[in-house]
């Protein structure tokens, strides 16, 4: 089957070191780290009381009060860094054929807030079911792709993926699936989280999952360091506007990059634990190469999920090693999440940005917050420790994994004629 190309013409982004792309980018080469203590509640009784909030954020600039109540913040993240991206994208909603525009969209969790608010209110009170009308649409995942039809028109293919922490790449492999095999010519991609709520926190406490570093959050992320001790957690959204090629050079789109194959496997092993030797995030960067019709070689960049906990970061440089055998030495890795933190279901829109503009600037964003080695990692391996690195950056490779064993790689690569 001839299958069309997929190329990017749009990004926005929201997270916590840039409210926009530029500033994302900005922030990811600087090494500047987004942890800080908690804002949104007292949080002094929490195991962790820091993570990496969005700052400076007015709603209002960017949607109407009266709207934005009828939204989670993981929606409210949706809808602003999808209207970057529209803008920057240079769509025009009147030459183009709406039924041929879809979104799929990613989130882990959904409305987290709105569900704890709802039931800490209603335990609250004297047993009488008094219930927001705008509870469930408000809380449901699927909501954010909804709204953003609705805002923009897309009448084409429209859901959102859950698959945990690989929700984001998730969606961007789904929209470039319909894309190339010509179900539509347009998507909005991407992810949206908004978990840093009481819940949130408790509950990855409660898996000690979450890093304690209370003493000092700018360090806490610290993928692949000895002293590692487990994640940030952190909110935002990552949005990309992928287009059928011929679509996009027709209308004088300008393209970033070319995403070009994608792979999806399951762990099967445990619920929350990687594979110890990697085994699934191994086979889905086979899978992913294989789509893309790529040799390992061919790759200069892997961006790592990384999350800094002491098994997953382990099982994830195997993973890499397996794959990429003697080349693994020529590559470039690196963890965006020490800067960013873990952005659960947006974790793999933001960090396909990072890949995205990687290839782009040919810049390689760097793995902060390395002070020990770890002799689990080979130290021959060039890990982009402290500061970024320059090199020609031909294609990159983003990682994605999921609690439940969900994984997904996704390629990018400098586009050609």
């Amino acid at each position: 089957m001839n299958l069309r190309r997929v190329v990017v013409t749009g990004i926005g982004a929201l997270t916590p070191i840039g409210n926009t792309a530029p500033e994302f980018w900005e922030g990811l080469t600087n090494g500047v780290s987004g942890a800080a203590p908690i804002t949104r509640f007292d949080a002094s009784l929490f195991k962790t009381q820091f993570a990496c909030e969005i700052k400076n954020l007015n709603i209002e600039d960017f949607i109407d009060r009266k709207e934005a109540r009828k939204m989670d913040p993981f929606t409210q993240y949706a809808m602003i860094a999808v209207e970057e991206a529209m803008k920057d994208s240079g769509l025009d909603l009147e030459k183009i054929n709406l039924h041929k525009a879809g979104v799929i969209w990613g989130s882990g969790i959904g409305g987290l807030k709105t569900f704890q608010d709802e039931v800490v209110d209603f335990a609250k009170g004297d047993g009488t079911p008094r219930f927001n009308p705008f509870f469930i649409p408000k809380m449901i995942a699927d909501i954010s792709a909804g709204f953003l039809s609705i805002k923009y028109g897309f009448k084409g293919p429209n859901f959102v993926t859950v698959s945990a922490c690989a929700s984001g790449t998730n969606a961007l492999i789904d929209a470039f699936n319909y894309i190339r095999l010509g179900k539509a010519d347009i998507f909005i991609s991407g992810g949206s989280e908004a978990a840093v709520t009481e819940a949130g926190i408790g509950g990855f406490n409660a898996m000690k999952a979450l890093s304690q570093r209370n003493e000092d959050p700018q360090s806490a992320s610290r993928p692949f360091d000895k002293d590692r001790d487990g994640f940030v957690l952190g909110e935002g959204a990552g949005a990309i506007i992928l287009e059928e090629y011929e679509h996009a050079k027709a209308r004088g789109a300008k393209i970033y990059a070319e995403l070009v194959g994608g792979g999806m496997t399951a762990d099967a092993h445990h619920i929350t634990a990687p594979h110890p030797e990697g085994e699934g995030a191994a086979n889905v960067m086979k899978f992913a190469l294989e789509d893309a019709g790529m040799n390992p070689e061919e790759i200069d960049y892997v961006n790592v999920h990384g999350t800094s906990t002491p098994l997953g970061d382990v099982s994830e440089v195997k993973a890499i090693q397996k794959v990429f055998g003697e080349h693994a030495y020529q590559l470039n890795i690196s963890s965006t999440k020490s800067m960013t933190g873990h952005l659960l279901g947006a974790a793999g829109a933001i960090e396909a940005i990072a890949s995205i503009l990687s290839v782009q600037n040919d810049i390689i964003p760097p793995t902060i917050n390395h002070f020990t080695d770890d002799e689990s990692f080979d130290s021959n391996l060039n890990l982009t420790f402290n500061k970024a690195q320059k090199r020609e950056v031909r294609a990159a490779l983003s990682n994605t994994f999921g609690f439940g064993g969900h994984n997904c790689s996704i390629i990018f690569k400098k586009i050609t004629e």
